[in-house]
């Protein structure tokens, strides 16, 4: 058996995959097996991936060959890799495109790779109910209302269709992308971002059309945004996470695009206008008054006849949205999002119905590039003091997470760390309301949270940027689509249990480059001794998985 001791990786027949940190290919390694794996435990030494059906579909749809991923495998392996994973890799690589969906003549049509495949999922119970008239051994009718649900049940059933179905035209609207912007600065498309476009449109063809670019936050998903909306040039339906965000792309389109204001239209809490660039928030789509009611705002997908739409932060796309965009196969889809992580674990759902993968880069290329600003990460543990350790021990498994991430000690920590970094722009983002008034009280910095009025929002924000004030406390509402580009310091006192989705938004809230080269700043703190820490190491996944070192720290 042949042993490479310089080599990072140890491939298992579970399809896991151990990289071996300190190896000095670990970084090689690891970029090369990011775009089909996935990290699932980032320990000191040793980080475990896993390889599953989902992982390899999206390599495949964005472009990545199973001879290469095999290929990737070997080159860093340290022994052998079993045949075993080689042929497990061709055959789910194989899988996907061994159904395909076309139209022809107005009609659906599904088509199976051969008659075994096709007599398996006509029998498969998921599948048969969406299928219609046999027209021949392999190819069935489809009624277009199911096209998005019947991607679904393939997605389940192992047989994942690439939709070739095309797609209908929206109303015409000419849009150019601006060389200089409003504000009277150079304006180009970076090289990513045009590929990103490129990847996701392919040059108009039925396999293009729909898809998801995975881009850091800082990186310029928006751009990307703006640059298929002048490529397709049809009225745009921009879906997004927040008000704030809303904002933020009227802004963008404004400044860096030849529209008129009239032609851009917010439909929100405050508006309910609609124009051939229309913008609303997810909240606003799934309300309603009970359970029992009907979506009154699902109307706007009919609105218009929208030739685009544009998923932002897809990874927060809520269950009703899901609902209708599995309605709406035959519109073009954009998913923008920093991660494809979903805390309810709904990546499938993103792949069949927005669409797979189409583009990716890692963050510490972009890096490297000067694109975003490295970051320096660090967490802080921090003791309880006496009483809380008791009150801790005391609780509910239910009630011990707040009491480990409200440790009093931690405002102690913050008042450290401000009086450490005097001249920087600082983020202090946190869960929970209590513990973020005691932090504006203790330092003076301004607080906004979800109860704070949009103007109020505005103009803290407007006067953080103009370094009217150095620092803001946020609660959740800092979690998303917050262009603060001279922040460079964010210090998470609190969040929500392990989630790696909201790592990598909190992380991308100071990721923008900065004018003097400077590293971002990362601190965590995190409860020593508590469940806190347990979830931490889960937050982290997400700053192995795109090479970020962390520091440990000991505060008491």
């Amino acid at each position: 058996m042949s042993y490479i001791p310089d080599n990072a990786l140890i491939i298992q027949s579970d399809r896991s995959v151990l990289l071996e940190v300190h190896s000095p290919q670990a970084n090689a390694a690891r970029d090369a097996i990011a775009p089909f794996a996935e990290l699932v435990k980032s320990p000191e030494h040793i980080h475990t991936y896993q390889i599953s059906p989902l992982s390899i579909w999206n390599a495949r749809a964005a472009g990545m060959p199973v001879v290469e991923m095999i290929a990737a495998l070997r080159s860093y392996s340290k022994y052998p890799m079993p045949d075993a994973i080689a042929q497990e890799l061709e055959t789910l690589g194989s899988r996907y495109g061994l159904t395909t969906i076309d139209r022809v003549d107005d009609t659906l049509l599904l088509t199976m790779v051969d008659l075994p495949l096709a007599e398996l999922l006509s029998r498969d119970r998921d599948v048969s109910q969406f299928l219609a008239q046999r027209r021949s051994d392999l190819v069935f009718e489809v009624d277009p209302a199911h096209r998005g649900i019947l991607k679904q049940a393939l997605l389940i059933a192992g047989y994942p269709a690439e939709d070739l179905a095309g797609y209908v035209d929206g109303d015409r609207l000419e849009v150019e992308l601006r060389e200089t912007c409003r504000s009277g600065q150079p304006f180009g498309l970076r090289d990513y971002q045009t590929e990103a476009v490129a990847a996701f449109y392919q040059a108009g063809l039925a396999r293009g059309g729909s898809g998801t670019i995975v881009l850091p936050c800082g990186a310029g998903k928006t751009m990307v945004g703006l640059a298929a909306i002048a490529t397709i040039q049809e009225n745009t339906l921009i879906l997004t996470s927040s008000l704030t965000s809303v904002r933020q792309w009227q802004r963008e389109l404004l400044d860096k695009t030849n529209l008129a204001p009239n032609s851009i239209a917010e439909y929100s809490g405050e508006s309910k206008q609609t124009a051939p660039i229309t913008l609303a928030t997810y909240q606003i789509l799934s309300y309603r008054s009970s359970k029992t009611d009907e979506f009154p705002h699902f109307q706007l997908f009919s609105a218009r006849a929208w030739g685009l739409i544009i998923y932002d932060e897809v990874h927060l796309l809520p269950a009703p949205i899901f609902r209708i965009t599995a309605q709406l196969q035959a519109r073009r889809r954009l998913g923008l999002t920093a991660t494809l992580i979903r805390e309810d674990g709904k990546e499938g759902d993103v792949f069949a119905l927005i669409g797979p993968k189409r583009y990716d880069v890692p963050w510490r290329e972009l890096e490297g590039q000067g694109f975003i600003a490295p970051a320096e990460c660090t967490e802080i543990r921090v003791a309880q003091d006496p009483a809380g350790q008791m009150e801790y021990a005391l609780a509910a498994k239910r009630h011990q997470f707040r009491i480990a991430a409200e440790n009093p000690r931690k405002n102690t920590v913050v008042q450290s760390l401000l009086a450490k970094l005097p001249g920087h722009r600082i983020l202090i983002i946190g869960e929970y309301l209590d513990q973020l008034n005691a932090l504006a009280k203790l330092t003076g910095l301004p607080l906004v949270t979800g109860k704070t009025c949009q103007p109020e929002r505005d103009r803290l924000y407007d006067e953080f940027r103009a370094g009217k004030i150095t620092g803001l406390i946020l609660s959740r509402v800092g979690n998303f689509a917050l262009d603060l580009p001279d922040a460079d310091v964010l210090i998470q006192v609190s969040g929500k249990y392990g989630s790696r989705q909201e790592e990598a938004q909190r992380l991308g809230r100071v990721l923008r480059p900065k004018s003097d080269g400077r590293a971002a700043q990362f601190y965590t703190l995190v409860s020593l001794r508590t469940c806190e820490e347990d979830f931490a190491r889960h937050r982290q996944l997400f700053l192995s998985e795109q090479g970020y070192l962390y520091r440990i720290e000991s505060n008491g």
